[in-house]
């Protein structure tokens, strides 16, 4: 963060300062809300949870180099006490970042956030110092406290904005202001929440909504929810995706033998080949979106082109290929799910299994539970296994409870029978399984809703084994 002192920081968030003897004293350090990151020079932010009072470590975080806390009452070491810890830490956010002056890109969307998120990150940072989202911490903690370690040489801030209902992204878009406001696409993700994808798109496209006259709204042309939300902006409009009137598309998609995606990238300025080192198709949508925020930007397209094709993933657990020394492929892509992204995710399968096959080797695809589905769970696991079977993936391990049965039954009902369908009831469970039947070749597939877990399957089998890291993995 900018060096601010305590003094002004109470001003900012309307505080009262408490035990500080030297008001000028400033925070140098970063805003943290974690005792276990407390910097010298720090400010620490005392959250209550359900479990855990960040007041309680108020003492343990002074003495480790922290020159204030910011709280909801006075701890008997130097303090700034507001009403609201989450509201001052927005309004501390804005200050900073209009102080900045910093270009704000803003995104949102139902599937695909934080690979999308990631791919703007690495494309900017080509062009100048860039802070973005660490993993998913797009609510409204998270990000102001992203937001909070751009510093005088950041030129751009990259932001993820989740939402769990309407105005929410509202007022994360209050937080940090965008010139550039990306929607990715409306999907069924929290769909049991919002009550439908009307809602959905409402609330996504409160962020268009929040752009200044002067800001851009960059838009999917290929999701008529997204599209359509043109009319609800004054910013200027661009279009990106394969849809002929995007400015911003890609032609002759295709995938390479390993399921890599590959296109020529068009943009206003001219058009460049692209060959991804991420796996399936559904990253050329992700690539569009960066290509066009880069190009709104001032990027030249062969420069946006060669990004791109060097980028990997800088978020764990979201498409990472790692191949064990005995030859099975791991694809840990559990860190969420949604019915969009797991389908985008058998389709990256299918188009790997090509290879393997050519080996001897299988797909199998491990899932379980998406999430937040409500009314709609039962018709879209049912709708993911049957996937399963058109896609012919050749083993379908349903992983859990109810919905675990559901993602069985659709792919029977395909007519996935014997022993190309099964339904175990934990990821031990899983474990023994896999460890049991894959052979060399074999690419295995992990994917769930974060809450269930699966990540262990995934690290379990990597256990004992030298691994090397495919293209698409964390780096």
């Amino acid at each position: 963060m900018i060096a601010l002192s305590l003094a002004e920081i109470a001003e900012i968030v309307g505080g009262q300062t408490y035990d500080i003897p030297d008001p000028a004293v400033q925070v140098t350090g970063p805003v943290v809300r974690d005792s276990r990151e407390i910097e010298p020079g720090s400010l620490f932010v005392a959250f209550v949870g359900e479990r855990v009072d960040g007041h309680d470590y108020a003492r343990q975080v002074v003495d480790a180099g922290a020159v204030a806390v910011l709280a909801t009452r006075p701890v008997q070491v130097p303090a700034i006490v507001v009403d609201d810890v989450q509201r001052a830490l927005g309004a501390l956010a804005r200050a900073v970042v209009e102080r900045l002056g910093t270009h704000v890109v803003a995104l949102t969307g139902s599937a695909g956030k934080t690979s999308t998120k990631d791919l703007i990150a690495q494309v900017l940072q080509r062009k100048a110092p860039t802070v973005w989202t660490p993993g998913s911490l797009n609510n409204e903690i998270g990000l102001p406290l992203t937001a909070l370690t751009a510093t005088e040489d950041t030129q751009h801030l990259v932001l993820e904005m989740g939402a769990r209902g309407i105005g929410h992204i509202r007022y994360l878009a209050g937080l940090t202001p965008p010139r550039i406001g990306l929607v990715l696409n409306v999907g069924t993700a929290h769909i049991g929440e919002f009550g439908g994808r009307e809602q959905i798109a409402r609330a996504k496209g409160e962020l268009v909504e929040s752009l200044p006259k002067d800001g851009v709204a960059v838009l999917n042309a290929d999701d008529p929810l997204v599209r359509a939300m043109a009319s609800r902006t004054e910013a200027r409009v661009l279009l990106f995706g394969e849809a002929a009137d995007a400015a911003v598309r890609a032609e002759n998609v295709r995938l390479t033998e390993h399921g890599q995606p590959s296109f020529t990238l068009h943009t206003p300025t001219g058009c460049s080949d692209v060959t991804m080192r991420l796996y399936g198709e559904h990253h050329v949508s992700n690539a569009l979106a960066a290509a066009a925020v880069a190009h709104e930007l001032g990027m030249p397209v062969d420069e946006i082109a060669l990004a791109l094709s060097e980028a990997g993933t800088l978020s764990r657990w979201r498409m990472e290929v790692t191949e064990r020394s005995d030859g099975v492929t791991v694809v840990n892509d559990a860190y969420n799910a949604n019915p969009e992204s797991m389908r985008a995710a058998l389709r990256a399968l299918a188009a790997m299994g090509e290879a393997a096959r050519a080996k001897g080797g299988r797909t199998w695809a491990v899932l379980g539970q998406m999430a937040e589905l409500g009314d709609e769970a039962l018709a879209e696991h049912d709708a993911v296994g049957r996937l399963a079977v058109r896609l012919n993936v050749g083993k379908l391990v349903a992983v859990g409870g109810r919905e675990a049965s559901w993602l069985q039954l659709g792919a029977y009902n395909e007519g996935s029978w014997g022993e190309e369908s099964v339904h175990v009831s934990d990821a031990q469970a899983a474990v023994d399984l896999l460890r049991k039947e894959l052979r060399p070749g074999d690419v295995v597939l992990v994917k769930a809703s974060r809450s269930v877990g699966l990540e262990r399957i995934a690290q379990a089998l990597l256990e004992g084994f030298d691994s090397s890291e495919g293209e698409g993995a964390v780096r």
